[in-house]
């Protein structure tokens, strides 16, 4: 209770006291505050595909609905009573948010497919209209629409801690905004701090539950420091139990909810769902009928990034190719391929060593197979299929930033005689770098006079634009002979790869003079290579009007970008 005599005879220590709950109280709500804004951006990205845009329309849009929260604050009266409900409700938002959302998702997914199956309809007249996309729409917006009410929320808070600092000192206070915001701005770096260093590898569900706990304490401390000045205090203190119980109970089943509802937008069955600190992982399998071997996915961030019905395609048009060209196949580099499926097809030709760099470890670890280890049956089938490449003492793991990481190569001296990128498409800004004149000028230099450089390189059918500018962009970083290729991929539909040599024949003439391939991988042959390089009439007709991609231009994230709007819902790797 607050004494009655405060404002008559100030008592200094007691406005300390009464400054330091407050402040506290601020710091820890702007740390769940720029939590709640990745939290709902993570999440967003993952189930609706662009990351990146959905990070920066997140921040954005809470940024302006903060400020809209702050400017409806000035029209409450009493900002005991309204900041202590306020808390209890964006806890009660914070807790269930996630839930929510992934049952839109969920809905959005089952419910056509439910019509189908009630009223006998054929396969072709799924329902996709009307209400159905109305449903979608909504299902698409509300991450943004729970981002939009909890900015609008927690934009209150700041305005009315002021005021409620203002009344307990009895006076209008010169630097009282100055001092809230310091402890906001401090308890934002802190909050983004926890969510790096611990909050982003956990399950988002869970991460949710945490933030949300932390909000209802910071609610509950300013509840019992100012119980008498409140409004309907022990409803309120009602209200506080019954959201902790919902807390427990989420915390406890809430990841097998989310996960359950989110999986209904794998075909197959989800086996496996983990994060990590930099993407989220999925596998699925799919049960064939008789003695035939499930079908396994690999997914990152809901995109498939191989299937291993037929994997073995696109890995040998990225492998086969540029081992084939090369003067010596002694000295390999894979950059990404974490999976290990591009090493195990690099390994067949014998190498004397081969360097790995991938951003992931646990991504690795997990396609690694550990001695004496009993891990569960879908990671055992896909140690098969990379026939456990990483055990093979010739490997050489670095793990980082592949950006960074060839610098010190460079600086080691070392040279290879292949150099093989495996990366997913770029889809994000970060990955922009990697498909920059600037990364390809540099592994020129690790790059044998008479070696060859291979990249996956999209979809020449669904991201021309893109597919186009990789190779306009590797033939700027000084390669002399750049040419592109493209095969089938039954996951993926049509894909494009991009193949490089420094000095001699293109690639092509290389593989047409050779009489016998000199290994046999049971599917690629010379006339499928070469076939291979054939594009329809006119495909390279526009080939001059398509922008370089130099570092800091992001041509290449934007032309992808067009593209997959356009294609919505067409696969991403």
């Amino acid at each position: 209770m607050v004494n009655s005599t405060l404002r008559e005879s100030p008592d200094r220590i007691q406005l300390l006291l009464h400054d330091g709950t407050l402040i506290l109280i601020m710091g820890v709500l702007a740390a769940c505050g720029l939590i709640y804004e990745y939290l709902l951006s993570h999440y967003a990205g993952r189930i609706l595909g662009a990351v990146e845009t959905a990070i920066y329309a997140m921040i954005g849009l809470m940024i302006v609905s903060m400020g809209l929260g702050s400017l409806a604050a000035r029209v409450i009266k009493d900002p005991f009573t309204a900041f202590a409900w306020l808390e209890v409700v964006i806890a009660i938002l914070g807790i269930t948010c996630i839930l929510i959302i992934a049952a839109l998702v969920a809905l959005t997914s089952l419910l056509p497919q439910v019509v189908v199956d009630t009223f006998l309809l054929p396969p072709d007249l799924l329902p996709g209209g009307g209400f159905f996309a109305a449903l979608k729409k909504l299902a698409v917006a509300s991450p943004y629409l729970f981002g939009f009410v909890l900015g609008f929320l927690i934009g209150m808070e700041i305005p009315l801690i002021a005021r409620v600092r203002e009344e307990l000192h009895g006076i209008h206070l010169m630097h009282n905004i100055g001092t809230i915001y310091g402890a906001d701005y401090i308890g934002a770096g802190i909050g983004a701090v926890i969510w790096v260093a611990i909050m982003l590898s956990m399950d988002v569900t869970q991460a949710a539950v945490l933030t949300a706990l932390a909000n209802l304490l910071a609610g509950l401390l300013f509840l019992w420091r100012y119980w008498s000045r409140i409004g309907y205090s022990t409803l309120l203190l009602g209200f506080h139990v019954l959201i902790l119980i919902l807390a427990f109970a989420v915390h406890r089943s809430g990841e097998d909810w989310a996960s359950s509802m989110t999986n209904l937008l794998y075909r197959d069955q989800v086996v496996f769902d983990q994060n990590t600190p930099y993407q989220h992982l999925t596998i699925t399998q799919r049960v064939l009928s008789g003695d035939i071997e499930p079908v396994y996915g690999f997914y990152i961030n809901g995109r498939l990034q191989f299937s291993s019905h037929d994997e073995h395609i696109y890995h040998a048009m990225l492998v086969y190719p540029t081992m084939l060209v090369a003067e010596r196949t002694e000295k390999i580099l894979i950059i990404g391929g974490g999976d290990g499926l591009a090493l195990r097809d690099v390994l067949k030709w014998d190498p004397t060593q081969v360097d790995v760099i991938d951003l992931d470890q646990q991504v690795i670890e997990f396609f690694s197979a550990e001695e004496g280890a009993n891990p569960p049956y879908y990671q055992r089938a896909l140690w098969q299929l990379n026939e456990r490449a990483f055990s093979d003492e010739r490997v050489k793991l670095r793990y980082g930033d592949a950006f960074l990481e060839i610098d010190r190569l460079l600086e080691q001296g070392e040279l290879y005689d292949v150099i093989i990128i495996d990366l997913p498409d770029p889809g994000h800004p970060d990955l922009n770098r990697l498909y920059s004149v600037n990364f390809y000028a540099r592994l020129g230099h690790l790059l044998t006079g008479g070696g060859a450089m291979a990249l996956q390189s999209t979809s020449p059918y669904h991201a021309k634009k893109a597919f186009l500018s990789i190779g306009r962009t590797v033939q700027e970083a000084g390669f002399r002979n750049v040419q592109q290729y493209r095969q089938n991929v039954p996951s993926f539909g049509e894909w494009g790869w991009t193949i490089a040599t420094k000095l001699g024949q293109t690639p092509r003439q290389r593989i047409s003079a050779i009489d016998e391939l000199p290994l046999h991988d049971g599917w690629i042959s010379k006339g499928l290579m070469l076939a291979a390089f054939e594009f329809p009439v006119g495909f390279f007709d526009d080939l001059d009007g398509i922008e370089i991609n130099y570092l800091g231009s992001n041509r290449i994230y934007q032309y992808h970008q067009q593209a997959w709007q356009q294609e919505q819902g067409i696969y991403q790797k």
